[in-house]
């Protein structure tokens, strides 16, 4: 992923596999996706925990991620990132794994974090060494507690931390429009993957950033 820009023309986009797919349909799915638009990386975040399962969904998303010079980073595995020839991991339990996966899979692998609502998680995830912070859901929802990433977390991060800031979760076009001169990338899942065109989709979405 990029390094940060203080002032970027536009965010970046980050795409989010769905927790489940087919591996004889979402490959050429994403594919269509990236040839439409431009996408700094895919975090495969598969809810199965089988490694044989895992291991053919990233060969198959690797092939198409690569082939168009696309960083592809898997959730919270770290030990499969170099066996599968991946570029990094995301951890979503926030910043307590980061030193650890930055001692095992180098200084050019891609860390990335999610810090929830948690500023302080953060910043500490920043200094152990993330290469991006994630913060979201950006709105309420019915699940968890409620609790979300307000606008104001984002203002603060973009004039204060260096850290890359991606925004995740519960997007929507009005949001994407108030956080897109202070967010660095936009995390999109469901809200293209839950369509009947990703492609359609996500013009939508980019058009709002504008």
């Amino acid at each position: 992923m990029a390094a940060k820009d203080k002032q970027p023309d536009q965010p970046q986009l980050y795409l989010i596999t769905p927790a489940e797919f087919e591996l004889d349909v979402f490959p050429d799915l994403l594919a269509s996706v990236l040839d439409a638009h431009p996408i700094a990386c895919v975090r495969m975040a598969m809810a199965s925990q089988d490694e044989q399962r895992l291991s053919k969904a990233a060969d198959a998303l690797r092939e198409v991620t690569h082939a168009r010079d696309v960083a592809l980073v898997i959730e919270d595995h770290i030990p499969l990132v170099e066996r599968l020839g991946l570029d990094g991991v995301h951890l979503s339990d926030g910043a307590h794994q980061v030193r650890y996966a930055r001692k095992e899979l180098g200084p050019d692998a891609i860390v990335g974090v999610h810090s929830s609502t948690s500023r302080h998680d953060g910043m500490g995830a920043g200094e152990a060494g993330a290469d991006y912070v994630c913060f979201g859901p950006v709105r309420e929802s019915t699940l968890g507690d409620g609790s979300f990433a307000e606008t104001d977390l984002f203002k603060w991060w973009s004039e204060v931390i260096e850290v890359p800031v991606v925004a995740e979760g519960l997007l929507n076009l009005e949001l994407i429009k108030t956080l897109s001169p202070m967010t660095d990338f936009f995390a999109i899942g469901d809200e293209i993957w839950s369509t009947d065109d990703p492609v359609a989709a996500l013009t939508t979405l980019r058009e709002a950033m504008s």
